[in-house]
């Protein structure tokens, strides 16, 4: 977080604009990268005055829902030809495209509007409602109003923090460590999951 701090207190206001814009598109291609530290840190550098809290906002929820809206594009128009030729093949057996099919049919708006809420899922979820076909009018919404709330939060807290800023950072960083913990879970019974349905293939 220091570290974080001081990188944006010493860069000119368009830079940092830029880094936090950078960060927000970066986490929907590269899960393991969330923005957030960098985004509570760019609240707080609002509170000193030297951006503008709105500003701040505007640019890490655009950036990221535009990165997000992106790869769903990207799933869509590309996704489908790569898991059924090649090495994409193996990794969604045949008898499984309906199943994702049905499951972004009835629960997309739903999977899509949490799954920004939690590490990783939020670079997956998009990516396979791209591939499962699901239309931008069921995608965009969700992704919008959820990233939101998540990145206004986020901004929010850094702006209030003050002298608190320490303990600011320690909630958030344990309600990121609970939203791992629970996408871990996730991706282990959706593992379980893939699994079975390539046993079921291969027999």
């Amino acid at each position: 977080m220091e570290e974080a701090l001081t990188l944006l207190t010493e860069l000119p206001p368009p830079v940092v604009y830029a880094v936090l814009a950078a960060g927000a598109v970066v986490e929907n291609i590269v899960p393991a990268i969330p923005a957030d530290t960098f985004i509570v840190a760019g609240g707080f550098v609002a509170g000193l005055g030297t951006l503008s809290a709105g500003g701040v906002f505007a640019v890490v929820w655009f950036f990221n829902v535009a990165g997000a809206v992106a790869v769903y594009a990207l799933g869509r128009r590309y996704g489908r030809d790569f898991f059924r030729t090649g090495r994409g093949r193996r990794l969604i057996p045949d008898g499984q495209w309906d199943r994702l099919e049905a499951f972004y049919s009835r629960w997309g708006v739903a999977a899509i509007f949490a799954g920004r809420f939690f590490p990783g899922f939020r670079a997956l979820v998009p990516v396979f409602a791209g591939v499962a076909g699901l239309g931008w009018v069921r995608v965009v919404p969700p992704l919008t109003v959820a990233s939101a709330i998540w990145y206004g939060v986020l901004v929010r807290l850094g702006f209030l923090a003050g002298d608190n800023l320490e303990a600011v950072m320690g909630g958030v960083a344990q309600t990121q460590r609970w939203l791992l913990v629970v996408s871990v879970a996730l991706a282990a019974v959706l593992a379980w999951l893939w699994w079975r349905a390539r046993r079921r293939a291969a027999d």
